[in-house]
């Protein structure tokens, strides 16, 4: 089977679901990514920010690719994330992935340091010399306090395997103007819950998503009612679903994502230290919030076989 398109389509950024002792929970994790792949997602990411790289060791994330891959279909493209604290080992990390068969890499700008333009330009591009794989950048400087501007996706645009952005700026305006600077240079994936639908209108290709980890299904059916230019029948399904996508942009969104998983027996709600289990009065909101959703959930047209050849002209 050839490759599917890398940059397209909804990819689900990975839990890591644990078990009470801590372990990782490869049974639970490969549950769940079988979910998103039924449900008709266009790649993975792992080890990212609700897959709780921060707990995760090394040799932890290395496994937890290996085991992707060996579980997934060849075509599907599983993107590893590189969130390391200094340039070399950034390097090397780039370096095993591939390796290690990952298809692409999601890269954060360097961790712990509000480093300057021309600091996080030079980590970025010197990553992309160490590797052959394709890089998306994650533009989000609301939570990382580094914002990737147009100037330097300019510069970034000299090394060719740099190919998409996740777009988490929270400002809707920065697809247009990524469009408009650069043409097709850049694939953009819209990486905010509550504005995937605007992104996805305004020429997003994709987007990496959260709370696909609970509702694939729904998740991938608004971006291709969105392509299909159904966008009354996308938005109908997105009216529904931002109570639960508003639990992506709260500090606490990985215990507030696991939650809803587990409501749908996609997960469970294990974190890791320092991270603890959501309780008392928060955990009954969240999980209200869960409930509602699930009492009036809505029936979902046979999103699946929409034609995605190309935008049609409601869209474009």
């Amino acid at each position: 089977m050839s490759k599917t398109e890398l940059w397209h389509g909804v990819y689900p950024a990975l839990l890591t679901p644990f078990t009470a002792d801590g372990a990782i929970d490869y049974g639970m994790f490969e549950k769940n990514f079988r979910a998103q792949i039924d449900a008709g997602i266009s790649g993975l990411i792992i080890a990212g920010t609700l897959g709780e790289a921060s707990t995760l060791s090394t040799k932890e994330k290395f496994e937890l690719l290996t085991f992707t891959r060996q579980h997934v279909p060849s075509n599907l493209p599983v993107v590893l994330n590189i969130a390391e604290q200094t340039t070399d080992d950034a390097v090397l990390f780039a370096r095993e992935a591939e390796k290690r068969s990952a298809d692409a890499l999601m890269v954060l700008p360097p961790m712990r340091y509000r480093a300057s333009d021309r600091e996080v330009v030079t980590y970025f591009r010197t990553i992309a010399t160490a590797t052959s794989l394709p890089i998306m950048i994650y533009n989000n400087p609301v939570d990382y306090g580094i914002y990737v501007t147009l100037d330097m996706f300019e510069q970034l645009a000299e090394s060719p395997n740099i190919q998409a952005v996740k777009e988490s700026t929270r400002d809707i305006t920065n697809v247009t103007r990524m469009l408009n600077r650069f043409g097709e240079r850049f694939k953009i994936m819209g990486g905010v819950d509550t504005l995937a639908l605007e992104s996805q209108v305004a020429g997003a290709h994709g987007s990496v998503a959260g709370l696909v980890d609970a509702f694939p299904r729904e998740t991938v059916a608004i971006f291709r009612l969105v392509q299909a230019g159904l966008l009354s029948e996308a938005l109908e399904i997105y009216r529904w679903f931002m109570p639960l996508l508003e639990l992506d942009i709260h500090p606490r969104l990985v215990q507030y994502i696991k939650l809803a998983a587990t409501a749908e027996k996609l997960s469970n709600e294990h974190v890791r230290a320092p991270r603890l289990p959501l309780e008392g009065e928060e955990r009954a909101r969240v999980q209200k919030i869960i409930d509602d959703a699930l009492a009036t959930r809505p029936v979902l047209p046979d999103y699946l076989n929409l034609p995605l050849a190309a935008l049609t002209d409601k869209v474009s």
